[in-house]
């Protein structure tokens, strides 16, 4: 255990109370200027805040990215003049007191929610509620793990979190807090603000939830305490920090803390206090400053942690450059994949091209992993209990457990939503590229975090099999029709869905390489055939799509497809042309947005002047860009059904005839 789990003091001159008041006295003041905001969480947890932060947590405002900081999650992200109102206080360099005064406007850093990115210090992007204690598992568990390679002294911090009622309530918090007490992620401690208020009011009136007993029923350490008792949030964070699981400490609060006749209501919530309990606020906690004012006294007792933290972050410095490990751990923590993947993918790519091989893009997908996996320690994978059925586990890679971190692959169990969460804290922990696999149609579930993977531009990787009707007999339930829209609607979020084994280890090298956006690879259940007939070092996939198949005269239609559907396009251009004398160029479209970001020039290349037809097994929606007023679309005009794949592509004439039928139409 390094020294941070000994209490420190706090500063003699200036009270907790001094200090915890300043919050209050900023977050209100703050969300009244900007006439919108949520001043009761900052207000009813600023004790607990300032206990963290004075006593506790290790950080370094100077340099807020230090590898072996503790994090900070502000889950109940409505709250974040918690934040912002902490961080001007410590001296972050980004937050002086004029962006306060901006609170939610336009081009500040204070945005309404905390926002990954726009201001130094903001671990994760939170607002979507269980989001924040979501992701911070997966950033618990990325500590333990990258402990668990590179030695306590290099990594040895915590993760904390403070959550509200509307955290606890989401679906996707039972996911999290079961997988973290699982694997006994001890450097876990979350404060929940039990102020037992939400929006519509008290939380009677939806819930009566014991959640303490949640917790201890997921093998959480579990704590009570008065969120206004200095010392006994002291204490439980000492007894939480010595647990050897996760620790929850349930904090109760006041919502609106010191507002005389507004707090404790809900109408602190989500709206400003107003100028008159405003002034009544300030006569009651005895803060006898204008707004924005803070004394110099109560701005050096806060600075004093930032200063604690610096010393902590250059003695940590010293232990790295004496350490042996120091380059593995650097280049682990910059996320640098060595070039030997990329050599291996090459070789992979050659070899199959020679044996013309022949597989699901699943399986394509897994041969590919094996590559990869091979030459680097940095990918971690897992599976939301589909392992073999994504295809996502290769040889070598051991799995993580309770009390053995040091493995590369997590069963994240039946829960794709904590899943995606867990894989977004470890890509923002750093250390580990983390991919996950489960059927495409449990995007849905998914959906909210690989928003936020999108929004905070981190490389998380899902793997998403069972890619349309191919898959057969399952049915409708599980076969995806709308979902390959609903993913390309996502901006900053690539969508793979390869035709063959070559495609397949060019996606991955394109999803390893995007280091600011996340990636999904959208895989087939049946085997495909092989369609490159001649290896090239090009990656021919990078800009998103490619003319597969040019006929020798003048093209008199395009066919343009993805994945399992570019077979039968080059079936129908074969059957065009030997029936009906007609020229038809096949273009595969791996990619949308890779192909959205090529040039004009490029784009008109590739698609040619010609009538165009698209086939996808999956809906039309977004296909009209591509194809224009006066293309055709072959493809699912509603859900699946249960049945044999091959029956399915039949029976909604998904099939060379049908789309060869649709180009006569077009062009004759």
């Amino acid at each position: 255990m390094n020294s941070q789990a000994a209490a420190l003091k706090p500063v003699a001159a200036i009270s907790e109370r001094d200090m915890a008041n300043a919050i209050r006295a900023l977050a209100m003041d703050s969300v009244q200027k900007a006439n919108s905001g949520h001043p009761g969480m900052p207000m009813g947890m600023a004790d607990v805040a300032t206990v963290l932060f004075s006593r506790f947590i290790n950080i370094d405002p100077s340099t807020p990215d230090w590898p072996d900081r503790d994090r900070f999650v502000l889950s109940a992200g409505h709250g974040s003049m918690l934040q912002y109102a902490l961080h001007y206080l410590l001296g972050y360099e980004d937050m002086p007191i004029e962006q306060l005064q901006r609170f939610r406007q336009l081009g500040s850093r204070t945005a309404g929610h905390p926002e990954y990115g726009h201001a130094l210090g903001i671990e994760t992007t939170t607002g979507p509620l269980g989001q924040g204690i979501s992701t911070a598992v997966g950033m618990a568990l990325a500590e333990r793990m990258l402990a668990a390679r590179h030695g306590a002294d290099l990594v040895d911090h915590f993760t904390y979190v403070i959550a509200g009622d509307g955290c606890l309530q989401e679906g996707i918090s039972h996911e999290a807090i079961d997988l973290a007490g699982h694997l006994k992620l001890s450097r876990l401690i979350v404060f929940w603000d039990d102020n037992a208020i939400s929006i519509d009011g008290p939380t009677s009136l939806s819930t009566s939830m014991d959640q303490p007993a949640r917790f201890e029923a997921a093998g959480w350490h579990v704590q009570s305490v008065d969120g206004h008792d200095t010392e006994a949030v002291a204490a439980g964070i000492e007894a939480a920090q010595q647990s050897d699981r996760p620790s929850l400490i349930a904090c109760r609060t006041v919502i609106g803390k010191g507002a005389p006749n507004l707090g404790g209501s809900e109408k602190t919530h989500g709206a400003p206090l107003g100028d008159a309990e405003i002034a009544a606020t300030r006569e009651n906690i005895g803060w006898a400053y204008a707004p924005f004012e803070v004394p110099d006294d109560i701005v050096f007792a806060w600075r004093e942690i930032a200063g604690r933290g610096q010393a902590a972050r250059r003695a940590w410095e010293q232990r790295l450059a004496a350490s042996s490990q120091r380059q593995a751990f650097e280049s682990a923590v910059a996320g640098r994949l060595p070039d030997a993947i990329f050599d291996a993918l090459n070789a992979f790519r050659r070899e199959h091209v020679e044996k013309a091989t022949k597989v699901a893009t699943r399986k394509a997908s897994e041969m590919a992993l094996g590559a990869i996996n091979a030459a680097t320690e940095l990918t971690v994978g897992g599976s939301a209990d589909l392992t073999h059925s994504n295809l996502t586990i290769t040889k070598g890679m051991g799995r993580i457990a309770p009390d053995d971190y040091a493995g590369r692959y997590i069963h994240y169990g039946i829960r794709e939503h904590g899943m995606a969460a867990a894989m977004n804290g470890i890509a923002l922990h750093g250390g580990f590229v983390p991919y996950g696999g489960t059927f495409l149609c449990f995007a849905d579930y998914a959906r909210g975090a690989m928003r936020l993977s999108a929004l905070m531009g981190q490389r998380v990787i899902y793997v998403m099999t069972h890619d349309s009707i191919g898959l057969g007999e399952d049915g409708p339930t599980h076969q995806p029709v709308e979902h390959l829209a609903m993913l390309r609607a996502t901006p900053n979020l690539n969508v793979f869905r390869p035709a063959d084994i070559i495609e397949t280890a060019e996606c991955w090298e394109l999803a390893l390489k995007s280091e600011n956006r996340p990636s999904v690879l959208v895989l087939s259940r049946q085997n495909l055939p092989m369609l490159r007939h001649a290896y090239s070092d090009e990656n021919r996939s990078s800009q998103g799509a490619y003319i597969l198949r040019e006929p020798a005269e003048h093209r008199a239609v395009t066919l343009i497809a993805t994945g399992s559907e570019v077979e039968i396009a080059v079936a129908a251009a074969k059957r065009l042309e030997t029936e009906h004398g007609i020229a038809a160029a096949v273009v595969s479209m791996p990619c949308w947005e890779l192909f959205e970001e090529q040039d004009a020039g490029t784009r008109k290349a590739v698609l040619g002047s010609a009538p165009r037809i698209a086939v996808e097994a999956a809906a039309r929606l977004g296909w009209d860009r591509w194809i224009g007023d006066t293309g055709a679309f072959v493809g699912m005009a509603g859900f699946g059904a249960s049945a044999p794949a091959p029956d399915l592509y039949r029976h909604f004439d998904i099939t060379p005839e049908a789309v060869a039928a649709a180009a006569l139409k077009l062009i004759v």
